[in-house]
């Protein structure tokens, strides 16, 4: 595939990387034991304390593809001017803090930060040598950024600056935004039908970045922590199981606005015919947005049996045609048209305030989500060219009439 040259001036890394950090903590989460939490933006792009209360400060790089890390990567040494401070501010050597440098970047072959990588598991063995290749590449540099960090770690004594340095670990070539998906739905979604996981995953990422944005805002205080996510996730896996349907539109709105005197189609008018007031016409009109987009999801999602909407509309056109022959018993075409307004008031009445509570006319026995049943008549009173069920006793006669 051809891609564009980038703008010289472009910012698209700098845009990955904000997307970037929500979407691994996600990742990350997953990896770690559920009693692990995660705070985003406090000591460091990333926090996450154990059952123990121990922190490991995460800072997060998405680099362009090829980018490597090398001994003065600006990367490297930005999070340890920033980790320093954390060190000094928690006590030094009484703090129970780590700190990570999770890059998509891959430590360059020469580089004396193999020595912190992740992959080396005797760190602790090599630390002073670790700490004198550090300070050597520093002092080849007369960047500002080198003069500060130097001048920070001379500030410890040699015990404080090997203790500090023993808690540094490099990450590298840690997954790109666009592989993160397809890790977390392989790799932690197995217990999940294949055919659902791409769904199931969306919607848990839209639930985890909103809950991000809360975070960022202040508008909530709590970390997220594994067992919430856990929880989370297998609630809508829950929803896709043989006696249950996702639910994507509890109280969602159309993004028209609602006009609910003007509004001309067929199922609307049927309403005004009986003289349902504005304010219940709008809620119908939400109740039929709601079912119909919530049916076009479970169409594009695959999660409908074969024929299964067919048997639902059915199931709600006997229930209706059933009280309806209840309600208009003892009403004929002669009376006065406000009797037979009334009992088609009280028609609808049944359908808007009691049918959405009936289990016999759930679609499945788990949704319970009133919208689907209301707006499910709805769409009958809409179809053409002749609606399926109606509220006024003579709707049927006079349609010519009354659509024009």
């Amino acid at each position: 595939m051809n891609t564009l040259p980038k703008d010289k001036y472009s910012a698209s890394e700098q845009g990955l990387g904000y997307m970037y950090q929500p979407q691994f903590a996600l990742l990350r989460l997953f990896e770690l034991a559920e009693s692990t939490e995660v705070y985003i933006e406090m000591d460091d792009d990333l926090d996450f304390v154990d059952l123990n209360g121990a922190k490991s400060l995460g800072s997060l790089k998405h680099k362009s593809v090829g980018d490597r890390l090398t001994d003065l990567s600006v990367d490297f040494w930005k999070s340890v001017r920033i980790w320093i401070s954390r060190y000094k501010r928690d006590s030094f050597q009484e703090s129970d803090l780590k700190f990570l440098l999770f890059t998509t970047s891959e430590i360059s072959p020469t580089s004396y930060l193999h020595k912190f990588s992740s992959r080396l598991t005797n760190l602790g063995e090599n630390i002073a040598d670790a700490v004198m290749c550090a300070r050597e590449a520093l002092e080849r540099s007369n960047t500002a950024l080198s003069k500060e960090v130097r001048s920070e770690l001379d500030s410890l004594t040699d015990a404080q600056r090997e203790d500090f340095f023993a808690r540094v670990t490099i990450i590298d070539s840690t997954p790109r935004i666009s592989d993160i998906a397809e890790k977390i739905i392989n790799r932690h979604m197995r217990s999940i039908s294949r055919e659902f996981r791409p769904a199931i995953f969306d919607r848990l990422l839209g639930w985890w970045s909103q809950e991000m944005i809360l975070l960022l805002t202040g508008e909530r205080a709590a970390p997220l922590s594994g067992y919430e996510l856990s929880d989370k996730l297998s609630g809508i896996a829950d929803e896709y199981k043989t006696n249950n349907l996702p639910i994507h539109f509890f109280g969602a709105t159309p993004e028209y606005e609602i006009d609910a005197e003007g509004d001309q189609r067929q199922f609307v008018i049927q309403l005004r015919e009986i003289g349902v007031q504005t304010g219940r016409i709008r809620n119908a009109i939400l109740d039929y947005y709601r079912a119909y987009a919530q049916r076009s999801v479970w169409a594009r999602e695959n999660v409908l049996m074969p024929g299964e909407i067919g048997r639902f509309e059915a199931k709600l056109v006997d229930e209706w045609s059933r009280y309806r022959d209840v309600v208009f018993e003892d009403f004929d075409v002669t009376i006065a048209n406000e009797k037979l307004a009334e009992a088609g008031k009280q028609l609808y009445r049944w359908a808007d305030l009691e049918s959405g509570n009936l289990d016999s006319l759930r679609i499945r026995e788990k949704v319970t989500e009133p919208y689907v049943v209301r707006g499910g008549f709805h769409i009958l009173a809409n179809e053409k060219p002749q609606p399926r069920v109606y509220w006024h006793p003579t709707f049927l006669s006079r349609l010519d009439e009354v659509l024009g």
